[in-house]
Order: C-alpha cells, then sequence, then structure tokens
C-alpha cells in the first residue's frame, strides 16, 4: 500500500481505495450551481476524475489547467471532472477567472461522499489527496493513480493515455 504523505509528513487516508478493476463506487458531489452531481449523471462517457485538495493552490490550479487543455483534444465520449472540497462558489469564481470551461469542477465539500468512497479523504486536514481515475462507459475503473507526495504532480501522460485506451 502506497503512503501518502504531505509536505513530507505522514497523513491518514479515510475510506477504501478503489482499484484498477473494481466498478466505480458511486458518489454525490454539488456542481456549482449547487445541484448534486453523481456518478450517474455522466453514464455512458469515459470520465477523467482530476482530484485536488483545493484549486486556490498553485499544484492544484496547474493541474486543473492542464486538463482543461487536454479535454479539448479528447473525443466527446470523455467527460473531465475536478473534485476539491472548495466550495462551489469559489470553484465558480476561479473558473471564471482561470477561463476553465472544458472541465467540470465539482464540490465535496458537503458530505465527502466522494472522497470516503474512493478512499482519498486527509484526515487530519478535511481535503482530499491528489489523484486520478479514469472510468470507463461501463462504470469500471481502468486507471488510479493516488499521488504519494500530495504537493506533487500527478502523472498527466500516463492518465491520458488510460483515457485515450478507454474510448477504443
Amino acid at each position: 500500500m502506497t503512503k501518502i504523505t504531505f509536505q513530507n509528513n505522514p497523513v491518514t487516508l479515510v475510506g477504501e481505495k478503489v482499484k484498477v478493476g473494481d466498478v466505480a463506487p458511486d458518489f454525490t458531489v454539488l456542481a456549482n450551481d449547487l445541484t448534486p452531481v453523481t456518478l450517474a449523471d455522466t453514464k455512458g462517457k469515459v470520465r477523467l476524475i482530476s482530484v485536488v485538495p483545493s484549486l486556490d493552490t498553485g499544484v492544484c490550479a496547474e493541474q486543473t489547467r492542464r486538463f482543461n487543455k487536454e479535454a479539448t483534444a479528447l473525443s466527446d465520449d470523455v467527460k473531465v471532472l475536478t473534485i476539491s472540497v472548495d466550495l462551489p462558489f469559489a470553484q465558480a469564481r476561479w473558473c471564471g477567472a482561470e477561463g476553465i470551461e472544458a472541465v467540470q469542477t465539482l464540490s465535496d465539500h458537503k458530505d465527502l461522499s466522494f472522497g470516503k468512497a474512493y478512499g482519498n479523504v486527509i484526515e487530519e486536514l478535511r481535503l482530499l489527496a491528489r489523484s486520478i481515475f479514469v472510468i470507463d462507459k461501463n462504470d469500471k475503473v481502468t486507471y488510479v493513480e493516488y499521488v504519494s507526495e500530495v504537493t506533487d504532480h500527478p502523472d498527466y501522460e500516463k492518465a491520458l493515455e488510460a483515457v485515450k485506451e478507454a474510448t477504443q
């Protein structure tokens, strides 16, 4: 099992980590307009779920901008979601200021439903650990990366390759 650190300090993750081959757990998060969003709302699409602690930090902002740029070149069969515990209002403000339009930002602030279901709630901080999940059209998890040091970047290329493989 990969140990996760935040600024080189070990942290405790709450929830069961998902693995490649698992059926993707359902969750309920909030869109920027406060409407609930579940995994089923994107059924039939390949989902790239980019999980960040907070959009208001450098690495998280860069990760979201990178996937927003990449999303414009992906098939219409792909939905790119960024999930954090930022408030929906803050996410909307940040996306507007950054011109983020190809990625849907979603908030797990209310219930930590996503974080608990995917095993990436940092107990000590009530933030989500940086991670990437690719889920195919049939809700099967095809790629997982829990970034071992939360302040590091994920492997963008591997995640994008997994998305391309899932769309074939």
